[in-house]
């Protein structure tokens, strides 16, 4: 290995490594990042230990620090393997831990974040060198901005990468344990809704009664009807849809995972209203513009404020939290609303279950939802 034979290795759709000498090797990750690492063994377990990135460490620099942990061990001297930097723990985090499970959006974020707001700061440092005093004043100067949610996005995604430094041997604690409390408390999230029926009502009649785009106004349906989130009901795609049962593919949806959609007459009825517009488009909701992409994600919130609902009363993604509200307060299993909603279950082996043996009860629900739908619309009170 040399450095132009480094500087031309290029990524590939899986990561890969190049052995140099005496244990030596570099790391080639999807994104393009390379990571020199060194593999030793003390009393019989091999331990592997992050040196730093290329460019930042050449290659002559990165045998000197291989060099010095052989010269190391040699005279019996410890080598902590936590001792890389906290950039390449991240760049290897990001890899293993963001890319295979989250959306491209959702990674994009966990990207921008790392790559603005973290390693800016604390990237050359050992993830054991860095304090709690130092991290949170990286945080104060977030919150100074106003950015208060920012700050505890940012708090997780260092501690998500000390975790996992924990668990691989390159980190010797997790620093944000020791925060708690530190921070601005962040306020709840809540999407503006409606909860009355009367105002429900007086909603599902202005969608019926939405003089522009079909697509659009089928849109706003289809998408209360399935409480799924918006950009799952954006690029829904007819291949998906079998039967009376939209099946979400796992790369679309935010936690990773297939999601099942039991279709109500309503929702059926919805896609039968539409097919003969957009039944020969990739898309369920296809562009006005072009039949080649969705809708956009301000379509919805767009109509909706055409019909006179403000930001700040209405939005596409309350629709979910109308359907939770409503759902809930007549007493159907929170288990079952929540998988409707796709909300991940923390038990594992409870999740695999209830996706199996409450598909029945979702349809159940769903058809519910759509029938009370129906009677509110009918109801002028």
């Amino acid at each position: 290995m040399n450095d132009s034979s480094v500087k031309k290795l290029s990524a590939k759709e899986k990561r890969y490594m190049v052995q140099d000498s005496d244990g030596l090797y570099l790391e080639i990750l999807p994104s393009g990042t390379k990571s020199w690492k060194v593999r030793f063994t003390v009393n019989g377990t091999t331990i592997r230990k992050t040196l730093g990135r290329y460019p930042d460490i050449s290659l002559k620099e990165a045998r000197l620090r291989r060099d010095e942990i052989r010269i190391a061990l040699v005279h019996g001297k410890a080598v902590d393997p936590s001792k890389g930097t906290f950039n390449a723990l991240a760049e290897e985090w990001f890899e293993r831990q963001v890319v295979p499970v989250r959306t491209d959006g959702h990674a994009r974020t966990i990207r921008s974040r790392l790559d603005r707001l973290i390693l800016p700061s604390l990237g050359d440092k050992d993830p054991g060198d860095i304090t709690a005093p130092e991290l949170l004043a990286l945080l104060r100067r977030i919150e100074d901005q106003g950015h208060i949610e920012t700050a505890h996005r940012v708090s997780q995604i260092v501690g998500q990468v000390l975790r996992y430094g924990i668990a691989t041997g390159q980190a010797p604690h997790d620093i944000t344990a020791d925060l708690r409390g530190a921070l601005i408390p962040r306020q709840p999230e809540h999407f503006p809704t409606l909860t009355d029926p009367d105002k429900i009502g007086e909603l599902m009649r202005a969608i019926h009664s939405f003089s522009g785009s079909i697509i659009v106004r089928c849109a706003m349906l289809f998408q209360i009807y399935t409480a799924v989130r918006p950009g799952e009901m954006r690029k829904g795609e007819w291949k998906e849809i079998e039967g009376d049962l939209w099946k979400i593919p796992a790369e679309r949806m935010k936690k990773r995972r297939n999601h099942l959609v039991p279709l109500s007459k309503q929702s059926m009825a919805v896609l039968d209203e539409l097919r003969p517009f957009t039944g020969d488009s990739q898309f369920i909701f296809p562009s006005i513009r072009s039949k080649t992409r969705p809708i956009s994600d301000a379509t919805v919130n767009a109509a909706l404020r055409r019909m006179g609902y403000a930001q700040s009363e209405l939005t596409g993604h309350g629709f979910r939290a109308m359907f939770s509200t409503i759902a809930n307060e007549h007493q159907w299993p929170s288990d079952v609303i929540e998988l409707q909603l796709a909300h991940v279950d923390k038990n594992s082996v409870r999740a695999a279950y209830n996706h199996a043996e409450l598909l029945d009860k979702r349809r159940e629900l769903l058809q519910w939802w759509g029938d009370w739908l129906d009677e509110q619309e009918k109801e002028k009170r």
